[in-house]
């Protein structure tokens, strides 16, 4: 069994007297920033002005700088910007700033393990990444509570570094949960494969599925809503309160019989093969050389797949029924899909 580091493993004196700077305070940006400033630590926040992160930052009491100063300040840096903004930030605004003393820190391993940021030697390298949204790794920490989350070391030079990335989590208020050892390899991999074949490809794909089986059945797309997305919610609460088992003593023996026999015909050898061959894309770097590209060419297919996930009936459908449902927290404007009559 992995060993799990708690709040005894994790001392916040290595952190003390340090100036941390939080790249970019976006969801996860602002969940660091003000957690490690309530744990008694020094921040400061690096956003460009003149956007609603910049304005944020202001009203939690930051005073946001530029890249370039943030770094040159701090002893400590965590890049939370996008993983295809982060190489060119690197070498125009950071790596002059990088020398023997300061930690450069990751919240996914992303460009150092497929080589797009290649730190200076003397330069500490860790990872802490929460497994959930910043604005959990906020709301938890209010209520006294943590996201539990992964630490790795990429570089030690001065034989701190796995220290720091504990007490890093533990600013965080991921020692309260637990904190588990790994690399940067296998955060990003599994991460890239959890994203792609489970958490959002996997899932939205097998979504839509079932909503186009039952509306091509004949079967109203309302009802097709609520049978293949909405309890979806209710579903995945019971899977992470009390896990698989714990789910299928949780529904009735109908629904515990049928997915019993009838799941594994629908996530079958053939997924199972096709999943295989996505985990060696990853591995392999070809995924990471597609999406770099993809990005460099203005991102043509991705804006395109996403147009088309705008259109979809099951979004127009969705919007439309969440929009009876208050309670339920809107998109932003840009990324609802646009209204429309669902023509029975």
């Amino acid at each position: 069994m992995a060993k799990i580091y708690y709040d005894k493993d994790a001392d916040l004196k290595f952190l003390k007297g340090k100036r941390i700077a939080i790249l970019g305070y976006g969801i996860q940006g602002r969940g660091h920033a003000l957690n490690l400033r309530d744990s008694g630590l020094e921040v400061v926040v690096a956003q460009r002005p003149g956007g609603p992160h910049h304005a944020q930052a202001l009203e939690d009491g930051f005073q946001p700088v530029s890249v370039s100063e943030a770094a040159r300040e701090a002893e400590v840096i965590m890049v939370l910007l996008q993983d295809t903004l982060q190489p060119e930030v690197y070498r125009t605004s950071m790596v002059q700033h990088l020398k023997s003393g300061k930690a450069l820190a990751f919240a996914h391993g992303f460009n150092i393990h497929f080589r797009q940021i290649e730190p200076p030697k003397e330069v500490d390298v860790f990872l802490v990444a929460p497994k959930g949204p910043g604005s959990l790794v906020r709301e938890l920490f209010v209520q006294g509570g943590g996201v539990p989350s992964l630490i790795a070391v990429g570089q030690d030079p001065s034989g701190h570094a796995k220290e720091l990335a504990l007490a890093y989590a533990k600013g965080l208020g991921s020692t309260k949960a637990g904190v588990l050892e790994t690399t940067f390899a296998e955060e990003t991999e599994t991460d890239l494969f959890g994203e792609q074949t489970v958490l959002c490809g996997g899932a939205s794909e097998l979504i839509k599925a079932g909503f186009e089986t039952l509306v091509s059945a004949g079967y109203q797309p309302e009802l097709a809503y609520f049978e293949c997305l909405h309890e979806l919610k209710l579903i995945v609460d019971m899977i992470y309160a009390q896990g698989i088992q714990g789910m299928w003593q949780r529904v009735s023996e109908t629904a515990r019989y049928g997915g019993l026999t009838r799941g594994s015909r629908v996530v079958n050898e053939a997924t199972r093969a096709e999943m295989r061959k996505i985990l060696e894309e990853i591995r392999s770097g070809a995924f990471a050389k597609e999406w770099i590209a993809e990005t460099q060419a203005g991102r043509p297919v991705f804006k395109a797949l996403l147009a088309s996930g705008d259109r979809h009936l099951l979004e127009i459908v969705g919007a439309q029924l969440r929009s009876m449902m208050p309670w339920i927290s809107p998109q932003p404007a840009s990324h609802q899909p646009q209204a429309a009559k669902v023509k029975q």
